[in-house]
């Protein structure tokens, strides 16, 4: 008998299925074994595949009749079970095959035949037999996790108290399971894993019933969390989930109904003797958890160092994010441990770091898990024990460093050093000659050459530069200068051996630093003594190139003027205001390199063609362009606007003519997109150029670019993203400058149309981004126009174009993701019309039919209405005319409430033929966007209630600042 088979025919066609199934069931025990595995099959595809698969109407009748034909089903079971002691000999696989089908249904069907029969009496049973052990635990998994409210708490306490008695003859507690768990076949393996969901799922459902019992529940209940410790140093990250999944609830649990007496927990004086705590009672447990979870310490995002199948520390080169989230699961219940009692977690770690000292529990796996638990628990210490135990934490590893011995281990050490003096901004801001001192040793870190210390003691520096940069800058106590300029003087020697891209950060990192707002006075000798080393080679390069200008033609030339630009560009993001004076030194010639690399690209492809553009040396030249385009952007958009006219003079007007020429009279494929981000942060900066600008700016970049990406979806991709960036800032800054690009009218209106047949094609793009863009800038220049004088004008012209084509892409299954907004842009222009914002009539006076649909009198909202309805039922003729004017007339009669618009919007796509199938969540994107956010503000809230679980760096700056 095919297995699908009944699902196609039940109910309808074969009404007594289960009756049936069940009485050839007793004829044969094989008949019986088949007939029970169909009926688990059929319990899936019911109960657990049925969405997607059925209709919700047919879903709903067939899990309604099987709910009423369950009692025969459930007898058969009963059946088999009263059988077992024979079948145990003569036919185990029925047994197994019945618990494997009851599995399956215990997942819905009604209580009763659970809780108001012998059946948890008789899976308890079942644990003894090594053939029914497994079969029958999954069965008690399902029931131990089910959530019925207070119903059957004594059924429940039952179910509990028979399993822990039969699991300690099977597995005594003293039992050292994770060794057990390594020499164990596969059955017994997935027998610790279903111990591990089992008690998981109990205890997170009905641990309040183990609390408030007698004293044999309270003495269950902590033997289960010793078995639940026990399975949670068994080797198999999976079966280490599951337990990490309960411990997190059962910390976070514990932790916040010692803040807050929780309503309905109630604990008896079995638990604990008068005057103790909940926190107490569990204390032992808590302790125990703790070495388990600092041993077993999952490993942070910020380590790079890491140690591969072949036991060699090697840099890492892709992200774990299992291994990720792991770790800020880890995190969280290691805090909460901490704040339960800080000084078990205190004395555990000292503890385990004094034998890394003395060596008798030296390995690379010990140290890291120890490292990583001491830096996840940042900020859950008051900042006296925070300062005791850092102390002793950091002067033992600095002493461990200079004591191991070989290049692997002091790269593991250093790892360790650098992870956790990262996490503690609070500890170094606080006291400076640590502060001092575990800089310093970054530095020599950054001379160690083994793979990943170097960009690990990078990214340290970042990190305490972000949040210690007041302490770089100020006086210290003992000092002759602040540390920054001690810093600047040994530069050379510091990124002596870094890679470029490290120079880049560390170069960032000192920007952050004199970006600190109190070193402002003292900041441009500062950043012009900064930039010394990479000006001196800048110079030289530029010097060389006066006297030859060939220098240029050579590749290494070239890759350090790209350097020097990237460092350039990282200290601008970084350092803001203040950068003004080393891009003031630098901008001329850097200018004069931009304009002779398109003079020389140029050249080479009128002498050789187009393809030389494809060229190593092509390449390589464009990359400095590029840079040099970068840097100025970076600038203008990290700069505050406090300077700007002396900006607007010195650096935006100079720039314009020549990169602006560069771009108009260059070959399509040498053409720089960051050209067109670069002018639209310029105008953001300058909140609006001069009508002038803005019409040089249209010339040199409009036309052509618009030629470049209008052929086809697929060519330039940043360039086509980055010209609506461009038009929104224009929009945004230069509004009134869209109607005013040419001194003649009609030059002028061409233009604009041409501005609105792009933001067309923008939205009507396939690629997602480039669409959205352009609805967004669609949004934005419709909102502006709503408050110009161009209402009138622009509704005139524009308004049927742009209504034809938002209902073309609203109606194109290809554009489903900009729902959301092709939603509001046919918001917007139906509430124009309605509240007869254009005067001028948006028919046509020389169609007849359209004047005579206009209404009498005729108006502008009776023809929209007329138009809409003639151009749905012409494109969908599966729909009839009165389902269209229903769905116009909904529309119009919802302008006022945006939910209420986008329902009928999506009713109406959801009836055509085109939505009526596949996939239309796009359609409630923005719902479920909005729960996203919602769930994500909640998560904010609650790791900002709880110290040391919003990660440090994340922390206001001046936290704790002394």
């Amino acid at each position: 008998m095919p297995f699908f088979c009944p699902r196609k025919e039940w109910p309808n066609n074969w009404r007594n299925f289960t009756a049936e199934i069940v009485g050839a069931s007793r004829t044969s025990t094989s008949q019986c074994e088949n007939n029970l595995r169909i009926l688990a099959l059929l319990s899936e595809e019911v109960f657990q595949f049925s969405s997607g698969q059925m209709t919700q109407e047919k879903t709903v009748h067939l899990k309604n009749q099987f709910n009423d034909e369950f009692s025969q089903v459930f007898e058969l079971c009963q059946f088999v079970f009263s059988q077992s002691a024979s079948l145990s000999e003569s036919k185990p696989s029925l047994l197994i095959s019945t618990l494997q089908t009851l599995e399956k249904f215990l997942v819905w069907i009604p209580l009763g035949y659970i809780f108001e029969t012998e059946l948890i009496e008789t899976l308890t049973s079942y644990l003894s037999v090594a053939a029914l052990r497994n079969p029958s635990l999954k069965c008690l998994v399902e029931i131990g996790s089910l959530a019925v409210g207070g119903l059957y708490d004594n059924r429940f306490s039952t179910l509990y108290m028979l399993f822990i008695s039969q699991l300690s003859n099977i597995v005594p507690v003293t039992t050292d399971i994770a060794s057990a768990y390594e020499e164990a076949d596969d059955d017994t393996q997935a027998f610790v894993m279903d111990l591990a969901l089992f008690f998981s799922g109990f205890f997170k459902g009905h641990l309040q019933i183990l609390e408030s019992g007698d004293a044999d529940h309270i003495a269950g209940m902590k033997t289960g969390m010793e078995y639940m410790l026990k399975i949670s140093t068994v080797n198999d990250v999976e079966v280490f989930k599951a337990c990490v999944e309960w411990w997190h609830n059962f910390s976070n649990d514990l932790y916040y109904s010692t803040r807050v007496v929780q309503p309905g927990l109630q604990l008896v004086a079995a638990l604990r003797s008068p005057g103790t705590s909940r926190k107490d009672s569990f204390a032992p447990i808590c302790s125990d958890l703790r070495r388990v979870m600092i041993s077993r310490m999952a490993k942070p995002e910020e380590v790079l160092i890491v140690e591969d199948e072949n036991g060699e520390i090697v840099r890492e080169t892709s992200k774990d994010t299992d291994t990720i989230a792991l770790y800020r699961t880890m995190k969280e219940i290691l805090v909460y441990l901490t704040h339960l009692d800080s000084e078990d977690t205190d004395r555990i770690m000292l503890k385990k770091l004094a034998s890394q000292m003395d060596r008798t529990e030296w390995s690379w796996h010990n140290l890291n898990t120890l490292c990583w638990a001491v830096g996840s628990i940042s900020g859950a210490m008051t900042e006296a024990q925070e300062k005791k135990f850092l102390v002793i934490v950091i002067k033992e590893l600095l002493q461990l460093c200079e004591i191991v011995k070989g290049k692997d281990n002091k790269a593991v050490v250093a790892s360790n050093i650098m992870y956790v003096v990262g996490q503690y901004p609070r500890f170094l801001r606080a006291h400076w000659k640590f502060l001092k001192t575990v800089v310093n040793k970054q530095f020599e870190f950054m001379l160690e050459t083994h793979p990943g210390v170097q960009d690990m003691a990078c990214d340290t520096f970042m990190k305490i530069a972000q949040k210690c940069r007041k302490k770089f800058v100020a006086m210290q106590q003992g000092e002759n200068k602040p540390f920054i300029d001690e810093i600047i003087l040994g530069l050379p020697g510091i990124i002596e051996k870094l890679e470029p891209h490290q120079i880049h950060s560390f170069y960032e990192s000192c920007g952050c630093i004199l970006a600190e707002p109190t070193n402002w006075d003292n900041c441009s000798q500062q950043v012009l003594k900064l930039f010394k080393l990479p000006n001196e080679t800048w110079q030289d390069i530029i010097y060389k190139a006066s006297v030859g200008p060939e220098v240029f033609q050579d590749r290494e030339v070239r890759k350090k003027l790209v350097n020097i630009l990237k460092t350039n560009t990282r200290v601008a993001k970084s350092l803001g205001v203040p950068y003004y004076v080393q891009l003031k030194w630098m901008f001329p010639e850097m200018l004069n390199v931009y304009v002779t690399f398109s003079k020389a690209l140029s050249e080479m492809v009128k002498t050789m063609g187009p393809v030389m553009t494809r060229s190593a040396d092509a390449r390589s030249m464009r990359a400095v362009k590029k840079e040099v385009l970068r840097l100025l952007e970076a600038f203008y958009a990290h700069d505050d606007g406090s300077n700007k006219e002396v900006t607007m003079q010195t650096l935006i007007e100079p720039m314009t003519e020549p990169i602006l020429g560069d771009y108009y009279n260059s070959v399509p494929e040498t053409r720089d997109a960051e050209v067109l981000s670069l002018f639209a942060q310029a105008i953001k900066f300058s909140k609006g150029l001069p009508v002038g600008a803005i019409r040089l700016i249209f010339k040199s970049l409009f036309a052509c670019t618009l030629e470049m990406i209008k052929a086809n979806f697929e060519d330039f991709p940043e360039a086509r993203l980055n010209f609506f960036k461009l038009l929104r800032a224009i929009n945004q800054y230069n509004f009134n400058e869209f109607f005013n690009l040419d001194d003649n009218p009609a030059a002028a209106e061409a233009e604009f149309k041409l501005i609105i047949n792009a933001i067309v094609w923008a939205f009507k793009h396939t690629e997602r981004n480039v669409a959205e863009t352009g609805l967004m800038l669609l949004i934005e220049l419709l909102e502006n126009v709503d408050k110009s004088a161009f209402v009138t004008y622009f509704y005139t012209i524009c308004f049927r174009l742009v209504l034809n084509d938002i209902l073309s892409v609203l109606t194109d299954t290809l554009h489903r993701p900009g729902f959301k907004y092709q939603a509001q842009v046919l918001m917007h222009l139906l509430s124009v019309v309605a509240a007869g914002r254009v005067t001028e009539p948006m028919w046509n006076p020389d169609n007849p039919e359209e004047v005579a649909n206009s209404g009498n009198p005729p108006n502008n909202r009776q023809f929209v209405v007329y138009h809409m309805e003639t151009l749905l039922t012409t494109a969908f003729p599966n729909l009839t005319r009165t389902q269209v004017q229903a769905v116009v007339r909904n529309m119009f009669e919802s302008l006022g409430n945006t939910k209420i618009f986008k329902g009928h919007l999506r009713d109406f796509l959801i009836q055509t033929k085109e939505f009526g199938s596949g996939d239309n969540s796009d359609l409630f994107d923005e719902e479920r966007k909005a729960e996203l956010e919602r769930k994500q503000r909640e998560e904010q809230e609650r790791l900002k209630s709880t110290p040391g679980l919003v990660a440090p760096l994340a922390n206001d700056e001046n936290m704790a600042e002394s």
